[in-house]
């Protein structure tokens, strides 16, 4: 593979990574203001004893897992860039 290749790829791989990390760092504040929300619905539903709380605590804590799902993916995926980074620094 031409260097100039190795070297374009390996300009999008970062640019990818620098676009990951952002993402990343966004998803946990939010997963912290999300867990303490879901914690906080909890509380209420278990003081208020009614469906619609206990309702709002389920759908709550639903999203705090769909969001941990989504933070997972973006860290396999960063951990696939990294390792692709360094098979093409290798290359070079």
């Amino acid at each position: 593979m031409g260097n100039w290749l190795v070297e374009r790829r390996l300009s999008q791989v970062s640019t990818r990574l620098k676009s990951l990390r952002a993402e990343l760092a966004v998803i946990d504040e939010q997963m912290i203001y999300l867990g303490d929300d879901a914690d906080d619905q909890e509380i209420r539903a278990l003081v208020a004893e009614t469906a619609g709380a206990s309702f709002e605590a389920r759908d709550a804590r639903r999203h705090v897992d769909a969001h941990a799902k989504h933070r997972s993916k973006v860290v396999e995926e960063i951990n696939s860039l990294e390792r692709r980074q360094d098979e093409l620094l290798d290359r070079m």
